[in-house]
């Protein structure tokens, strides 16, 4: 068993894409906080957002406000790392395994007794899951006689696959998880979000390898990941960094549209990049070899808990309505500006115009009418 395991290490550590992980995200997260020192004392352009929740209060001087008896929040990947975390603390201020969903909800309200968590089982590499999903929670909000909108989502869930894996829409299965499925959820939230009497948010949740992606071609194979069924080795690094960039240009086109073109102000969008976390999203790789990368973060200050890991996402959830469009990092209410390639409105648009192409032809096979 120790031997088999030992020669599945020494197979991994000869794969360039590893190497990639070890060496170029080590620099990329590195680079990011270099940039927060940078700002914070030489450069002077960093800007902090103080914390405040119009939505997330249960009183408010609003009457539209005040009307939401109890704010929704979804929240995605929240059975364990990160989600659980960010579930947690805003249950003490205010993902596909049900099992794990059902614990986490467990211990929430053990100790934090005046919670109100549900929990839904849903697969965001399938869209058919995440439709079911969708109108469980439409029927939920009418059975517990709550405003039918949604004041916060948070897109967290996200997965590093070291394997090709096609789902049944033949899709990737990690461009599937990590960025189809939060912009499908997204686009059939929205109506739900635009319905709340005050202010809503969406905060997508990215990360700093984006950084290392230099150069992309919007096509529908390569969003869907069918591109990657083509190639004799599966780039795993590379195609989570395509992810993570497809979220953050996904994110400043839906702030572009709905806070810039539609003039819309009880909307927001954010972006939130934890840093290195310690969770399970690096399970596929061999035990020893996750073991020695956190311990090596660990060494140079840069690896968090997902307690501590959270201060990004919160800051997104609680900066004052009016915020939208920026990439917090690093906690304490800071932002950074992403990657330039993050910034190509046109990029982004065009990779907004094939993945409505590609939400449109789900709903057509699934008979949306919503």
């Amino acid at each position: 068993m120790v031997v088999n395991k030992l020669k599945e290490a020494l197979i991994f550590l000869c794969k360039g894409q590893f190497w990639r992980m070890a060496v170029m995200w080590t620099i990329s997260l590195i680079l990011s906080y270099l940039q927060v020192f940078a700002q914070r004392h030489y450069l002077r352009k960093s800007k902090f957002y103080e914390r405040s929740s119009p939505f997330l209060s249960t009183a408010s001087s609003n009457p539209a406000i005040a009307s939401i008896k109890k704010p929704i929040c979804i929240i995605t990947g929240a059975s364990s790392g990160l989600g659980a975390a960010v579930s947690y603390a805003l249950a003490k201020e205010a993902g596909r395994s049900l099992h794990s969903l059902s614990k986490i909800v467990s211990e929430i309200q053990e100790h934090i007794d005046d919670a109100s968590v549900k929990a839904f089982q849903v697969d965001l590499s399938s869209y058919k899951s995440i439709l079911s999903f969708k109108h469980a929670l439409q029927q939920w909000l009418l059975d517990s006689d709550l405003h039918c909108s949604v004041q916060l989502l948070i897109n967290n869930a996200g997965i590093l696959a070291t394997s090709y894996r096609i789902t049944a829409e033949q899709c990737d299965q990690m461009m599937s998880t990590n960025y189809i499925g939060p912009f499908c959820l997204t686009k059939l939230l929205l109506p739900l979000l635009e319905q709340s009497p005050g202010p809503s948010r969406v905060v997508n949740v990215t990360s700093f390898t984006h950084r290392n992606v230099s150069s992309m071609e919007v096509a529908g194979e390569t969003i869907s990941g069918q591109y990657f069924s083509k190639l004799s080795l599966y780039p795993f690094a590379q195609v989570y960094e395509y992810s993570k960039l497809c979220v953050l240009l996904f994110t400043y086109e839906l702030h572009r549209q709905v806070c810039l073109v539609e003039k819309s102000h009880s909307i927001s969008v954010i972006a939130a990049d934890p840093g290195a976390v310690k969770t399970n999203i690096m399970r596929e790789i061999p035990s020893c070899l996750s073991w020695f990368a956190f311990y090596i973060l660990k060494l140079l200050g840069l690896l968090q808990s997902p307690e501590v890991g959270i201060d990004s996402v919160l800051d997104a959830v609680h900066a004052p309505p009016e915020t939208s469009g920026v990439y917090f990092f690093g906690g304490n209410g800071r932002t950074l500006r992403s990657s330039r390639l993050s910034y190509n409105s046109k990029l982004a648009k065009d990779l907004w115009d094939d993945s409505s192409q590609i939400f449109l032809e789900r709903q057509l096979v699934y008979q949306d009418t919503t």
